[in-house]
Formats: C-alpha cells, sequence, structure tokens
C-alpha cells in the first residue's frame, strides 16, 4: 500500500507547485505592463507644450478689418506652424489688429498687435513678435543673460557657432537679436526663419 501512495504523493505535490508557479508568472508580468505604458503621461506632457492663437475680431467688421485680418491669420498661422514644427515651445497668444500701432508689436503676456501697415502682415514680422511673447527683450532672463550686448547663453551661442562658424556671436540691443532674428523684412528666409525659432528655443533652454 506504501509503494502505491508514494507514486500519488509525488504527483500531487508537483501538481501543486505547477499551479503555485502560474500566479508567480502573471505577478512578473505586471511590472513589465506598467512600465511599457509610462511613456505615455510624458509624451501627452510634450505634446501639450505648443504654441497656440487667437485673433479677437469685431463683431461686424469693416472692409478693411477683413482685409487685415485674412492677412494677419495667415502670417500667424504660418509662423505658429513654424514654432510648432521646429521647437517645443508652449505659448497662449491673443493677437489684435489696432490700426493706431505704427508695426507691430509683442508683449510677454502674451498679446500680439499688428498696425495697419500691410507690410508687416508677414510670416516674418510674426515670428518676430512671436519671440518677444515669449520672452526676447521682454523678460528678466532677457535682461540677465542679453544685458550686456552680446548674449550669455551657453546654448544659443553654441548654435550660432555652429550657423556661421566659431567666431559667431549673438548680439543683442534694443530688444532684439541677430544673426536671426528676423528684425528686417530683407533677413527672411526659411533657412534664416528655421534658425530663429531654434535660436530662440535654445535662449529659452538658457534662461530666458
Amino acid at each position: 500500500m506504501s509503494p502505491r501512495k508514494a507514486p500519488r504523493k509525488a504527483l500531487i505535490a508537483a501538481l501543486t507547485a505547477a499551479l503555485l508557479a502560474g500566479p508567480a508568472v502573471a505577478q512578473a508580468a505586471t511590472p513589465q505592463t506598467a512600465s511599457q505604458a509610462a511613456p505615455t503621461p510624458a509624451r501627452e506632457r510634450a505634446a501639450a507644450a505648443t504654441i497656440t492663437w487667437s485673433l479677437v475680431r469685431a463683431s461686424n467688421p469693416t472692409e478693411d478689418q477683413r482685409t487685415a485680418y485674412d492677412a494677419i491669420t495667415r502670417a500667424m498661422n504660418a509662423a505658429v506652424a513654424r514654432y510648432n514644427n521646429l521647437s517645443d515651445l508652449g505659448k497662449t497668444i491673443t493677437v489684435r489688429y489696432e490700426p493706431g500701432v505704427p508695426t507691430a508689436d509683442g508683449n510677454i503676456n502674451g498679446t500680439i498687435r499688428f498696425g495697419s501697415n500691410r507690410s508687416y502682415m508677414t510670416e516674418r514680422t510674426a515670428l518676430h513678435e512671436i519671440a518677444h511673447t515669449i520672452g526676447v527683450g521682454t523678460s528678466s532672463g532677457w535682461s540677465r543673460l542679453g544685458g550686456s550686448g552680446t548674449w550669455a547663453g551657453g546654448q544659443a551661442t553654441a548654435l550660432v557657432k555652429q550657423y556661421d562658424g566659431s567666431g559667431a556671436k549673438i548680439s543683442t540691443g534694443g530688444g532684439h537679436f541677430w544673426p536671426y532674428g528676423l528684425n528686417f523684412e530683407n533677413e527672411m528666409s526659411n533657412t534664416a526663419a528655421d534658425r530663429h525659432v531654434h535660436l530662440v528655443a535654445a535662449m529659452v533652454r538658457d534662461g530666458l
């Protein structure tokens, strides 16, 4: 009788071990699942860092206002698309058409104003004014890093040297920078516009 019971005990022991091993495998898979899901919040945060904008419109616009709104919309759409394609900067911008403004201006509070001069309703102007809303010429970081007349931040300085050679620097003055500050329409090109965005993003990393 004892010899017959021994194999049954061995079989029961083996089945028990197999059953106990099952949950251990399932539990081991749980941390992997959590680990695979972990990057999602990071991706969501990165996607949230974008520039958005809206145009304040009159409820019953005049012909002058309508044509201005159209030109401003084209300029802002192009500029915002370029910033969002080439950087992870974030800002909520409110745009106004105010004919009394001589050219255009941007404020760190997120406001951009365009005057009536259509020659300033361009992507170049919009890029330039967006930079002001982000802090170029308007933030305490700008005063600290650009107050001497030469940008002192390491990342933007290294980037302009990549573009223009080891002797290149970013000059600052009057709330503006150059090269690639897009301060005048004749500075505009696709290359200059791309470099402008990259430099502004680097300035932010420097502490703008």
